[in-house]
């Protein structure tokens, strides 16, 4: 199973290339309290689709290059 992750789109300035910002909630073990943690992915994006503040999911797939290892798989929502 490939992982799949929505995020929002933070950078295009490369060719083909996303930079997109994946948030995360979770419960901490000991605190129960609700920790929001994010991470930067470098996303392959053949088509040139994806622009700043779009909704996207990703999903896993080869090493692309040193840093990309994700794919663009569609966009969810525009930025307004």
């Amino acid at each position: 199973m490939k992982k799949k992750f929505q995020g929002r789109v933070v950078a295009n300035r490369m060719q083909k290339t996303l930079r997109v910002n994946v948030e995360r909630r979770f419960v901490h073990p000991i605190y129960k309290k609700t920790v929001r943690r994010s991470k930067d992915f470098l996303v392959h994006d053949e088509k040139s689709e994806g622009k700043p503040g779009d909704l996207v999911e990703i999903c896993e797939t080869r090493p692309l290059s040193k840093l990309k290892h994700w794919r663009l798989l569609r966009v969810l929502e525009k930025a307004t």
